[in-house]
Formats: C-alpha cells, sequence, structure tokens
C-alpha cells in the first residue's frame, strides 16, 4: 500500500455516516405501515379489506390486523438496517486496506500505517468488521511476532463477529414470533365473540347460521394473514442474513490473502 493510497483514504467519506439512523429507520416503518393501512382501506374491495383489516369490526381502526401490520413494518426496518449493514461490509473491502498484489511483504513501518489507518475507520464506519479484525491481528502479530497466533486471532474474530452477526437479529425473530401469535389471539377473540353473538340470538332465526359462519371467517383471517406475514418475514431475512454472513466471510478471506499470507516474521 504506497502512501498516496493511503491519503486517498483518508479523504474519502466513510462509509458508516452515510447509514441511517436506527430509530430513524423504525420510525420511518411505522408511518409505512400506517399509509398501507389507509391505502388499503381506500383501494381494496370490501372483502379484501375485511381479510387484511378487519374493516368492518366495531372497534376498527383498533383491530388485531391493523397491530400485525405494524408489527410487520417494524420486522420490515429491522431487515433493512440489517440489508444496509451488509452492503457497507461489503463496501468496506473496496476501501484498500491492505496490499492486493502478489509480492508486497507487510514488515513494521507498513503494518504501523495499516494499524492508523483501521483504527480511524473503525470508528468512522460505526465498528464496521474490517478495520477491527485488522486492527485486532496486527496488534496480535506486533506483541507476540508469531503469525500462527496471528491467524488463530483471526479465527477466534471471525468466530465472535459470527455470533454478533446472530444477536443482531434478535428482534427479528421476536417479529417473526409475535406475528402469528396475534393471529392466534385475533382468532380466538373472534370464536369468542362469534359465540358471545350465537348466544344472544334467538337460535329460530334464519340468518343465525350464516352470520355465525360470517363472523367465524373473519376470526380465522387473522391467522391466516399472520402466517403470510409471518412466511414472507422470514424469506427476507434468511436472504438478509445470508448476505451479513457472506460480508463476513468475505472479510475472513480478504485478511488471509492480504494480512496474514503477507506478514514477515523478523
Amino acid at each position: 500500500m504506497t502512501e498516496a493510497t493511503l491519503k486517498a483514504d483518508e479523504t474519502e467519506a466513510p462509509p458508516g455516516r452515510r447509514r441511517l439512523s436506527h430509530p430513524v429507520v423504525i420510525v420511518a416503518s411505522l408511518v409505512l405501515a400506517v399509509l398501507t393501512i389507509v391505502v388499503l382501506q381506500l383501494v381494496l374491495p370490501t372483502g379484501a379489506a375485511v381479510l387484511l383489516l378487519d374493516l368492518e369490526r366495531g372497534t376498527y381502526p383498533a383491530t388485531v390486523q391493523n397491530a400485525m401490520w405494524v408489527v410487520f413494518a417494524v420486522g420490515l426496518g429491522e431487515l433493512f438496517v440489517r440489508g444496509r449493514a451488509a452492503r457497507s461490509e461489503r463496501a468496506q473491502l473496496r476501501l484498500g486496506y491492505l496490499p492486493e498484489d502478489e509480492t508486497t511483504i507487510l514488515q513494521a513501518p507498513e503494518l504501523r500505517r495499516i494499524y492508523a489507518v483501521a483504527r480511524r475507520k473503525s470508528a468512522d464506519s460505526d465498528g464496521a468488521f474490517l478495520p477491527r479484525v485488522i486492527q485486532r491481528v496486527i496488534l496480535q502479530f506486533r506483541t507476540s511476532r508469531s503469525i500462527d497466533q496471528a491467524s488463530s486471532l483471526l479465527n477466534s474474530s471471525l468466530e465472535l463477529y459470527l455470533h454478533e452477526i446472530d444477536l443482531r437479529y434478535s428482534m427479528v425473530r421476536y417479529v417473526v414470533w409475535a406475528i402469528p401469535t396475534l393471529g392466534f389471539i385475533g382468532t380466538v377473540i373472534g370464536i369468542s365473540l362469534a359465540l358471545a353473538f350465537a348466544g344472544q340470538v334467538d337460535v329460530q332465526d334464519p340468518t343465525l347460521l350464516a352470520e355465525l359462519t360470517k363472523r367465524l371467517a373473519v376470526a380465522f383471517n387473522t391467522t391466516l394473514l399472520a402466517l403470510v406475514m409471518a412466511a414472507v418475514l422470514v424469506l427476507i431475512q434468511h436472504i438478509v442474513q445470508a448476505r451479513e454472513e457472506g460480508a463476513l466471510n468475505a472479510v475472513g478471506q480478504y485478511c488471509l490473502d492480504n494480512l496474514i499470507n503477507r506478514l514477515y516474521e523478523e
């Protein structure tokens, strides 16, 4: 890595400063959920609106379906944040922290410069994996003068970061659990109200069966909608988490090829 490359890296805008604030994304998700409910109410036919929003409920807009839309939007917001994080981690690989030619050997002066750049960019990039692992490996090598120990620390760091990624999906997993739970709660409430209605109406009423069937159908709509929402979130979660873990794997390969394999024990 040349001095000119280092200076160019120092003047480039850090990716971390372009990240949206997590609370801002969640608030935007809630606003999007409200707008979605309003739009669906306006454009859908009555049957579809009853299925998706429970439009004919006396307590509307305070319905279980609307609550599920809000929780679903929060889950999408969380996944959007994770998707941006994965893209940012990939972008770190293009910043040229390490030499990528086939001849450079890293010795003490060059390691000091790389460490300084990685330390600065670790703060600028909101704790991205690549600068953090570079700092750890270089510090370990300068302390122990052992390539084996530096390589071992790289493997340990990647395992810790993989666990860190998994922890970041805790809220998404909770949302995926909460949506079907809300659906089941809505179904139980709907069945209870339908049975209460049946107990208050004359059993000889010819419309009783049709009305009771209608109310039970609305009750089961919440579970149907919840299962669809959960399936969509789980699919997106697997795609996004695979991208984030793939970015970490690329970080490990990058450091192995361009840092560990270039260290020189003096």
